[in-house]
């Protein structure tokens, strides 16, 4: 009599490949470890080959393939083209594309001037025409597809002035509409692609400052605002991200999925 098949739990991502952009920044560093972790091929994208590849390297083997890095640059159309196409030779195709790589201006209302404005605007443009390219590749291949992309609770609510006064500028306003924008993004495309087979969904992140560079302060300040009284751990957004990438979430497209510990439920 042959031994029964194990069912496969719909969070593992094992025959999947996962392209993850800005991949070796603090909360990028977590997505390629949870996805990795969760059996799936990854491509590290960042603007430095090398230190995309070192990520690569690094990560958990569970699938018993390769995992990659590649060059990829938000801020111009020809290397987001040639970062999306070495991707795919190398890997053969992308099931997961991963929109989290991030130009910074943190500028606030007060000094920011209109090129550092559409420098943050650019991360949207830059994540608009990455999902293109995917959706037009997984199309013409006939395959499923999903697509994350990084949001913010700052998308949703506004910051608290006093959380940054005295310490540095305020969150920057420029950061609030990108956010905003691509929460907008993510519906928009969900609709259009829905027929495609491509879901598109956003991760919005709450309070996870990177500790190694934050203000004690700031800190202190933005744990007193959570309702769960502390700020998240980077290994706390892997789980959200791999229910978004996986068969987990198969009927959840143009959702916008906070992982804030309650912020935006105040």
């Amino acid at each position: 009599m042959s031994k029964p098949t194990e069912p496969t739990s719909p969070f593992d991502l094992a025959g999947k490949t996962a392209l993850v952009t800005g991949g070796s920044g603090y909360l990028g560093l977590a997505f390629c470890n949870s996805l990795a972790a969760a059996g799936a091929r990854v491509v590290v994208g960042s603007r430095s080959e090398s230190r995309a590849q070192q990520v690569a390297d690094a990560l958990q083997n569970r699938s018993g393939v390769e995992h990659l890095g590649v060059a990829l640059d938000y801020r111009d159309d020809q290397a987001i083209e040639q970062g999306f196409s070495d991707a795919i030779s190398r890997a053969g195709a992308i099931d997961v594309l991963v929109n989290n790589g991030h130009i910074l201006d943190a500028r606030d209302w007060t000094t920011v001037d209109g090129p550092g404005f559409d420098q943050q605007m650019r991360n949207a443009t830059g994540y608009f025409l990455l999902a293109r390219l995917f959706r037009d590749a997984a199309v013409a291949k006939q395959m499923p597809g999903s697509i994350v992309m990084l949001g913010s609770m700052y998308g949703r609510v506004a910051s608290y002035p006093e959380v940054y006064d005295g310490i540095g500028p305020a969150s920057s306003v420029a950061y609030q509409c990108l956010k905003g924008g691509v929460a907008q993004m993510v519906r928009h495309l969900s609709v259009y692609w829905a027929k495609d087979r491509i879901r598109v969904n956003a991760l919005s992140p709450g309070p996870f400052p990177n500790p190694e560079g934050a203000p004690a302060e700031l800190v202190a300040r933005l744990e007193q605002k959570s309702p769960m009284g502390r700020i998240g751990r980077a290994e706390e957004i892997g789980g959200p991200l791999v229910f978004l990438c996986s068969d987990a979430s198969s009927y959840v497209t143009g959702h916008n999925l906070m992982v804030d510990g309650g912020w935006t439920a105040w």
